[in-house]
């Protein structure tokens, strides 16, 4: 298991089960009572909780055991079952944690999905900064630009979020729902690029190595993007290596760290 799932340092645990907990709030507390589907598994699984009842963490993870399979196939191992141990986390703090104790917030539906969102938004990046995703669009999303090369992320997420957005009208029977779910995924998305980047919504990769080569191989097979590579020699020992770099976003920057452990 260790092969695929990485090594977690204590850090990166705790900034997952500190995620865990800060999704699990703004998702129950919140977002689950302002009758909305912000995009993502948990927007699927928000819309099957409001036509069956049943637990949005086990929803969420039922949404995602397919998504996960044809990530193992598709895209990378590793990715497939580090995301599985955080959606499984999400989902046990959610349902057995959150959920029992916490109490809901019942005000005006603005409030609650303009705050559900910001909690999401930083629960999600601390997931992130543990070196693992939520799953959902992020899966999604890579799968149709691993088969459409031609679609970037952006625009892959843009559309699945769209969807679950427009569908959501019909299944809470208004268009608010559509709205302030708008309102709550933007909201996620700004914690999420303010806390991992500050002001700066972009990030590079820069590896030195003595294995460009493979390090380069296993990215553009595991993340599916191209790098650039670069000689280089070691000021100090002199010795003959190699520079890779590339652009990436918050939830690529991970998966290039372990393809550099590799």
């Amino acid at each position: 298991m260790e092969k695929y799932i990485g090594k977690y340092s204590v850090k990166d645990f705790l900034y997952l089960i500190l995620g865990a907990f800060i999704y699990s709030i703004g998702t129950h507390s919140f977002i689950e009572t302002a009758n909305i589907a912000p995009g993502g598994a948990v927007g699927v699984a928000l819309m099957l909780n409001h036509v069956t009842n049943l637990p949005v963490g086990r929803l969420t993870l039922m949404v995602n055991v397919p998504l996960l399979i044809l990530a193992w196939f598709h895209l990378s191992r590793a990715f497939a079952v580090r995301t599985a141990f955080a959606c499984g986390i999400c989902s046990v703090v959610l349902d057995y944690v959150i959920a029992p104790v916490f109490p809901v917030y019942m005000g005006d539906q603005l409030m609650g999905s303009l705050y559900g969102g910001i909690l999401v938004g930083v629960g999600m990046a601390f997931i992130f900064l543990s070196g693992s995703t939520t799953g959902g669009s992020d899966v999604v999303g890579y799968l149709l630009q691993k088969k459409y090369p031609h679609v970037s992320i952006g625009r892959a997420l843009m559309m699945i979020d769209g969807i679950i957005l427009s569908t959501s009208i019909f299944v809470f029977g208004n268009v608010d729902a559509a709205l302030f779910g708008l309102i709550s995924l933007y909201a996620q998305t700004k914690v999420i690029d303010m806390i991992i980047y500050g002001n700066d919504a972009g990030s590079e990769a820069s590896i030195v190595t003595k294995y460009p080569q493979k390090i380069a191989e296993r990215v553009i097979k595991e993340i599916d993007r191209t790098v650039t590579l670069l000689p280089g020699k070691g000021g100090y020992s002199g010795h003959d290596g190699g520079f890779m770099y590339r652009p990436q976003n918050g939830v690529q920057s991970f998966k290039t760290h372990y393809c550099g452990d590799g």
